[in-house]
């Protein structure tokens, strides 16, 4: 994922879509959501794992472009 493909993501996404912006295999990703060590805030739901953006942004140190 590019950088600048972040300002397009929607308010929450699903594990996969955080994975790749963090440069994490699908895998690994529901390995540290699994044991509560994905590096940033994921919601449970079911069995089903979503990020919000807003965290994503914050660990990724995101700002966005003026304009």
């Amino acid at each position: 994922m590019k950088y600048t493909d972040l300002a397009d993501l929607p308010t929450v996404v699903d594990i996969t879509t955080a994975a790749r912006a963090l440069g994490l295999s699908r895998t690994y990703a529901y390995h540290l959501a699994k044991h509560d060590q994905f590096p940033c805030k994921v919601i449970r739901i079911g069995i089903s794992y979503r990020v919000p953006v807003a965290a994503l942004l914050d660990l990724l140190d995101y700002e966005p472009e003026p304009g």
